[in-house]
């Protein structure tokens, strides 16, 4: 027996919420460097700011996997956290562009990065929960379309304010300019309005109806197992991060890499504490279902892991430094009082608008595409488009041209947003499908987190007063993840 086919309508329906959820990450990742920016922060501090979301999304999102797959109720197994999510998220977008200081403006990111992570992560399983294996593409396709449409929405949300509507872009030193509060606003009530509507309009199927569709119990599994491999590896993670520690102090590195070592430290420990547990019979716990789950993924997600390690490498070296690279290169600008300034910022939304609305139109062109010549090969073009498009930053100074860089750009974003879920989703445990989403997010946020650690310091040392080197960066970064995206085989 298999899950019915979803209607267009269906298909709308289970992914609409994902819309305003997209509206929240495209405001921030637009408009967060111009805020810190406004409120006093230099290009080489930018990166450690942005440290908020690679943490909270590797601390929330394998936590939200893990208990979505575990709640049955009244109001479903995925949309408590989609509501959730939503209202924290509203708050933080209402509260930021207020802030006062630059540390609270900071600790908002934090909240805001958690709220939207809390809901973004249930909904990639939402739509292996609701469609089958041949719908997959298709599922994912539409979740891409209204990702693009919300970025764009949110992305020229501040330019339109100003020119269409003459709602100021500028503000005193210190200041974040009207246009952008308002979009923040804006940006609230459409988030929270779009995932309410995907919790009124979708019944969830019940554990039994699942159980029906694909033949395996969804219900939660009770202990967990402690691998051979888990408590070998465990050393060789603790003495990483030692030895990570042990070089920021020796070489002087960047003081933001102690959280990588402290991360690959912990993890170390957490694989020992969680063999323990299970040893002595306690490993009915968070902790050891997560550690278990991770020391247990299948082999193609274990490749797709590195081809998304590459690939939101590339893409956190171009939300953090587009804005300084405009504005300075095009603009010839870097006084975030200034007119030119602004002009500058606002293009970079224009710009992010141009290659989320290439994203949400290609999304519905790829399952034709990855039907004719399959997923991964879909996703291989598409990476190579979108080195391409950052690699060009190098040769383009003229702000109408770069319309053409985000155009390449928005086809490796809407293969980046689909074609590693379709795939995974066919290869994943159905009763698993949460905690495997948000562990898979692990290898999107903990690139980031390196980049948030390591970037100032290589663009400060290497490039100095030269940002737009760190775009040639991530071009290559990319080309390496269409190299290991290769390697994938479907299905296995």
């Amino acid at each position: 027996m298999t899950k019915p086919r979803q209607s267009h309508m269906g298909l709308w329906n289970i992914s609409f919420g994902f819309f305003g959820i997209q509206i929240g990450f495209a405001l921030q990742n637009a408009n967060v460097s111009r805020i810190f920016q406004s409120l006093g922060t230099s290009i080489d501090d930018l990166p450690i700011l942005w440290i908020a979301g690679p943490l909270t999304g590797l601390l929330v999102q394998p936590l939200i996997g893990h208990f979505s797959d575990r709640t049955w109720g009244r109001f479903g197994r995925r949309r408590p956290y989609f509501l959730l999510g939503a209202v924290l998220a509203t708050l933080a977008l209402v509260g930021m562009p207020n802030a006062p200081v630059l540390w609270v403006a900071a600790v908002l990111l934090w909240v805001l990065d958690a709220s939207l992570n809390i809901s973004m992560e249930p909904f990639r399983a939402f739509v292996g929960d609701m469609v089958d294996d041949d719908q997959s593409t298709a599922g994912y396709a539409f979740q891409t379309a209204f990702i693009g449409a919300g970025a764009v929405v949110a992305s020229l949300a501040p330019t339109l304010l100003t020119e269409v509507f003459g709602v100021g872009n500028v503000a005193a030193a210190g200041e974040i300019p009207p246009s952008v509060r308002l979009a923040f606003y804006l940006g609230a009530a459409a988030l929270l309005g779009a995932v309410l509507w995907t919790v009124l309009s979708v019944k969830e199927y019940s554990p039994e109806q699942l159980r029906a569709f694909d033949g395996e119990s969804h219900e939660p599994q009770r202990g967990a197992v402690a691998t051979p491999a888990m408590v070998r590896q465990a050393p060789l993670w603790i003495v990483a991060g030692l030895a990570v520690i042990g070089a920021v102090l020796g070489l002087g590195l960047d003081k933001p890499v102690y959280i990588l070592g402290a991360m690959l430290a912990a993890f170390g420990l957490a694989q020992l504490a969680s063999a323990r547990l299970v040893a002595t019979g306690h490993g009915d716990n968070v902790l050891c279902h997560i550690v278990a789950d991770l020391a247990a993924m299948p082999a193609t997600m274990r490749k797709l892991c590195l081809v998304q390690f590459f690939t939101w490498s590339a893409l956190f070296i171009m939300w953090i430094y587009t804005t300084p690279i405009v504005t300075a290169r095009v603009f010839g600008a870097t006084d975030t009082a200034s007119q030119a300034y602004n002009d500058g910022a606002d293009w970079v939304g224009v710009l992010f608008a141009v290659y989320s609305g290439v994203a949400a139109l290609y999304a519905f062109v790829l399952p034709r595409v990855a039907k004719a010549i399959g997923r991964r090969n879909t996703h291989v073009i598409g990476l190579l488009a979108g080195a391409a498009g950052f690699a060009s930053f190098l040769f383009i100074r003229d702000a109408q041209a770069l319309i053409g860089s985000m155009v390449l750009i928005g086809i490796a974003w809407a293969s980046i947003l689909t074609m590693p879920y379709a795939i995974l989703a066919t290869t994943l445990p159905p009763a698993k499908l949460g905690i495997y989403m948000g562990l898979f997010n692990i290898f999107i946020v903990l690139p980031q987190l390196i980049v948030s650690s390591v970037m100032g310091e290589v663009v400060g040392s290497l490039f100095p007063d030269q940002p737009v080197y760190a775009m040639a960066i991530a071009a290559g970064v990319l080309v390496l993840a269409a190299g290991a995206m290769v390697r994938v085989k479907e299905g296995v």
